[in-house]
């Protein structure tokens, strides 16, 4: 009880610290929210927007009543330590009692795990920019909302936060964020606010198509390099690069930071250049080199249906020498979805495996799904957590293999990729939660 009052505290006082900076320095502010893809869209906007301001971006995905103020502040989490906490406090007065440097723009990532998690930040954070990524049929955190159409309307909330002559970027190809257009319109001032849609869509105003993957060829294997597409936008037509990232979300990534640079008049040309040099975070389906010539497609940072599915297709459409694996661990916070989209998800993923690992009971319910289809039981190999399925797979894989490593934040599934990555010693570099508090 004690500890939870400490909790209230603390987010109230930095919450009102927040607050003030922000009515102080008056930065420009973008908030992402979604149920895929808000950190990958929040690194990209912050790269486009950076081509012209100064700006500050949620570090890791602090999207939360605690993330939003200590990204506003400019501190991160002290965890588990009161005097740590005490100190981002101490922080949080400085730009107050003091004038500082402060960011032209704030891209703020914002989540909702409960009800009532997006409407309460919006009582004091208001937005110059509010994008929405993609809401699936079945989206993560459903478990803690009594229906998917009260998720769906806690995201649409970030439509109370945005300013009268504001802009909302909106992914039209996703009907559930299609569906919120009438929200953001009325809170929209005819003529100085406006709407923007990305998608595949030929009716969006940023449109993508003609997608292809890219290939570095080597003496040794081929290593996929990344994608391409084309963007029509105001009638003219270009072609977009992005390196190192695949399946299709990464497109919707580009298109929605496409969409704000747009919204602010930034260069087309400039901002299609930093793209391609673009870094996407560790663990959102980055390929990576691993042991024996194998080629990993590190997709560790969380799992949910919608997401595993698209990149088992994207393990289908890269081109490889050798056999593609699936490494799949539990997807959590399904509540009554989980035992079905376990179970279809074996189903998908067994007609485009050669080899299926699982990881967690849950993902029991994958292997199941596959059996149903009529896959190999010999080729569905259970562990008992994420470093076995490593170890496991150091035995099996071999040279030109292509290796899907993917699951829930709990699961730890960027351990199995450590066991067969080909250089470990760059693992806090290129895998997702090397940092305290995760790293065990």
């Amino acid at each position: 009880m004690i500890k939870s009052l400490l909790k209230r505290v603390v987010i109230a006082i930095l919450t009102w610290e927040a607050k003030m900076i922000l009515k102080k320095y008056r930065p420009k502010v973008v908030g992402i929210t979604g149920s895929v893809g808000k950190t990958s869209t929040k690194e990209a906007v912050a790269t486009v927007l950076a081509t012209k301001y100064d700006v500050r971006k949620s570090p890791k995905s602090y999207n939360s009543e605690f993330g939003v103020p200590l990204t506003v502040i400019g501190r991160t989490s002290a965890w588990g330590s009161l005097s740590g906490w005490l100190l981002n406090i101490l922080a949080g007065l400085k730009p107050l009692l003091t004038k500082q440097p402060y960011p032209e723009w704030l891209v703020l990532e914002i989540g909702a795990d409960r009800p009532g998690d997006i409407a309460g930040l919006m009582r004091w954070l208001k937005l110059d920019v509010a994008v929405v990524t993609t809401i699936p049929e079945i989206p993560v955190h459903i478990e803690f909302f009594p229906s998917k159409e009260s998720l769906i309307a806690e995201k649409g909330a970030i439509a109370r936060g945005l300013l009268p002559n504001g802009t909302a970027v909106l992914n039209v190809d996703d009907p559930n964020v299609a569906g919120m257009v009438g929200k953001f319109t009325a809170v929209l001032n005819a003529g100085e606010g406006k709407i923007l849609t990305y998608g595949r869509s030929k009716d969006a105003d940023l449109s993508a198509s003609s997608e292809k993957i890219l290939y570095k060829e080597d003496a040794e294997s081929s290593m996929p390099d990344g994608i391409t597409f084309k963007l029509d936008y105001g009638g003219k037509s270009v072609p977009v690069r992005l390196k190192g990232v695949f399946g299709t979300h990464h497109v919707y990534t580009a298109l929605a930071a496409l969409s704000v640079g747009v919204s602010q008049n930034l260069n087309m040309i400039t901002m299609l250049e930093v793209l391609v040099e673009h870094e996407t975070p560790a663990g959102r389906l980055r390929a990576l080199p691993g042991i024996k010539g194998t080629v990993i497609l590190d997709d560790t940072y969380n799992s949910s249906p919608a997401a595993l599915e698209a990149a088992l297709d994207t393990l289908d459409a890269i081109k490889c020498q050798g056999r593609k694996i699936a490494v799949i661990g539990d997807m959590m916070e399904l509540g009554g979805y989980a035992m079905k989209v376990h179970t279809d998800i074996g189903i998908y993923a067994a007609g485009i495996c050669d080899y299926i690992f699982t990881v967690g009971p849950r993902a029991k319910l994958v292997a199941e799904g596959a059996k149903e289809r009529g896959f190999d039981e010999s080729k569905l190999i259970h562990c008992s957590d994420a470093v076995d399925a490593g170890k496991k797979l150091q035995q099996l894989i071999e040279a030109g293999d292509l290796i899907l490593v993917k699951g829930s934040q709990s699961m730890r599934m960027e351990k199995t990729v450590e066991e067969i990555m080909a250089e470990p010693e760059r693992k806090g570099e290129l895998l997702t939660r090397q940092y305290e508090g995760w790293v065990e």
